[in-house]
């Protein structure tokens, strides 16, 4: 591996955008081949920080130099709260950044994929061998869990909360299946967060992939410090990619370009690159080359309320693993009935509440987190200007639809629910959170004032069949055949859960397909 530091002329068989999950992971695969040249960008750094591989420590990373700390526009659906969106600005992104959670998914979420793609390549069956590959389960080798992949899936056991061992029982007496882990395509149930952590300490997929034997290739480059500005292009095929860097501006050539910047920035790339809704780049002052409207738009996130808050009876051990350590997903009409999740009610063993809430000391009190897994809210983002500099107008737009509120009350009932049952009464003292509320204005009230992302933003670039779609079921951007968008943007909607082991499938079936392409033949 090269790693270069200044701007200098350059030419690759694939320019990678973004080291984030997807990029990590792509830059990894594709140069696997020795004869392909492969580029990778990253508008950040190497993780240095020693708290990013501390489970414990991940939400006080948060706010720190390796994340870009988005801010959305004021929601309407959320009292006009502003909201910070962490994405990592590092080599290996976001996986840097967050909880470790890995949850494949239910079927049925990629079913929804295959439909809206008319390509059976991203159904749930489709995409198994992916996420084996990917995977180092401790249930690997039985036909759905992978064994001895990059990536290791961790199952707590002994180090699990009390705290967090009376919520699944709470479960388990109210009928919820408690499930082996949330990986084998059964989603409703409670269990154990699966976690991206090997002996104590986060896997992030730069960790996983760039390895020092892959760092060795000498057909890799990995150039940080460094960000894409514009995407040059001439009719149907793009030439190069504009970087600006310490030394300043340059050119670099490429046979593929691969977008790997996320849900916020490949689409503000393909905007910069005069890519986009037409309106919004002549707002921006950027001529309007390439017209597809629908790019920024889509925009999908999870929220979680955070909380329905309990004082504890006695003291709550600090969590060994990374505080949310178990997700029960259920459907809307009772803790019995199975398929695909509306809702989740999630064990917090610290006291986690929104910026609207006082948080008591920790060791005082625990929360359980309640959401909806399948959001029909959509949002949209645009570029303000041309510039790297011009900051992007977010707007997730929250729980503008009466199902998502409708869902968030059911969620905060399902939580209550659990947090009076019976076995957790040892642990529970009295409801904090949100106390005297049962009214559907009430509940509405505190659910605006206590929801939070869950980090999940998606949809930007969706994939599909139908005309509005930003890119093919290939990822091949529409009006350039040799730019292809790999990341959480082309997710045409969410996943039940945590949308990480979606985004590492995804990277992963893209680079099966570049791999197994037919070489060129040799000039004569």
């Amino acid at each position: 591996m090269r790693v270069a530091e200044g701007a200098q002329t350059m030419w690759a068989d694939v320019v990678i955008v973004g080291g984030g999950s997807a990029g990590s992971l792509l830059a990894a695969r594709l140069s696997e081949d020795p004869s392909r040249r492969v580029i990778l960008i990253e508008a950040g750094e190497e993780p240095k920080d020693p708290d990013i591989w501390n489970p414990a420590a991940w939400p006080k990373l948060h706010g720190r130099s390796f994340d870009r700390d988005y801010r959305t526009e004021p929601q309407s659906g959320t009292a006009g709260r502003v909201h910070h969106w962490a994405r990592g600005k590092v080599v290996g992104g976001s996986s840097c950044l967050h909880a470790m959670g890995y949850m494949r998914g239910h079927p049925l979420d990629y079913e929804a994929w295959a439909d809206a793609t008319g390509d059976r390549r991203w159904s749930w069956e489709s995409l198994l061998p992916a996420f084996q590959a990917i995977e180092d389960h401790p249930l690997g080798g039985d036909g759905v869990h992978g064994k001895g992949g990059p990536m290791p899936v961790y199952l707590p056991s002994e180090e699990i909360n009390p705290v967090t061992r009376a919520f699944l029982e709470a479960g388990a007496a109210l009928g919820l299946p408690r499930l082996s882990g949330h990986n084998s395509g059964e989603m409703v149930g409670a269990t154990p967060n699966s976690l991206n952590i090997r002996e104590g300490r986060r896997v992030t997929v730069a960790d996983a992939w760039l390895t020092h034997a892959v760092r060795a290739r000498e057909n890799l480059t990995i150039l940080t410090n460094h960000q894409v500005s514009k995407i040059n292009y001439a009719g149907n095929q793009a030439s190069s990619v504009q970087l600006i860097g310490p030394d300043g501006a340059a050119d670099y050539e490429a046979e593929r370009i691969v977008l790997c910047a996320g849900a916020l920035e490949s689409p503000a790339l393909l905007m910069r690159s005069g890519i986009g809704p037409e309106a919004v780049l002549q707002s921006a002052g950027v001529r309007c080359l390439i017209n597809v409207p629908e790019v920024g738009r889509n925009l999908q996130d999870h929220l979680l309320g955070a909380g329905n808050l309990y004082a504890s009876r006695k003291p709550v051990p600090p969590s060994r693993l990374q505080h949310s350590e178990s997700m029960a997903y259920l459907k809307a009409d009772g803790f019995e009935a199975s398929g695909q999740p509306d809702i989740v009610v999630g064990c917090g063993v610290a006291p986690i509440v929104s910026e609207r809430f006082q948080a008591p000391a920790a060791g005082t009190a625990y929360s359980l987190l309640f959401g909806v897994t399948h959001p029909t809210s959509r949002g949209a983002l645009r570029i303000t200007g041309p510039d790297l500099g011009d900051p992007l107008i977010i707007d997730p737009a929250y729980l503008q639809t009466e199902r998502d509120r409708q869902l968030f009350r059911v969620a905060l009932d399902a939580a209550r629910t659990l947090g009076n049952h019976p076995m957790l009464g040892d642990w529970r003292e009295r409801e904090l959170l949100p106390g005297p509320v049962w009214s559907r204005e009430e509940i509405d009230a505190f659910v605006a004032e206590a929801v939070i992302t869950h980090h999940h933003p998606c949809g930007t670039c969706r994939m599909g069949k139908d005309a509005g779609a930003v890119v093919d079921p290939s990822l091949r951007l529409k009006g350039l055949d040799n730019v292809f968008v790999v990341d959480a943007s082309v997710m045409p909607t969410l996943t039940a859960g945590p949308i990480h082991a979606a985004v590492l499938a995804i990277a992963e079936s893209f680079a099966r397909s570049v791999l197994a392409e037919a070489p060129e033949p040799a000039q004569a």
